[in-house]
């Protein structure tokens, strides 16, 4: 997994645009990633968090 670190979105800050959408197709359907994997595991309780701390910052704005 080490391998894929250093891609992705960093910022938070981006936004879809055209040229995004050409990517997605090149993107292979079969991925080889361990779902019972520890480093999997906290990769998807950091994106949880954060996902949940924006749900609530965009309610707190919409109040």
């Amino acid at each position: 997994m080490s391998e894929r670190q250093g891609s992705g979105a960093t910022g938070g800050n981006s936004k879809a645009s055209s040229g995004q959408d050409a990517s997605k197709k090149e993107v292979p359907e079969d991925f080889d990633i361990d779902m019972e994997a520890p480093e999997t595991e906290k990769a998807a309780v950091a994106i949880q968090s954060q996902f949940r701390k924006f749900q609530k910052k965009k309610q707190d704005v919409k109040s």
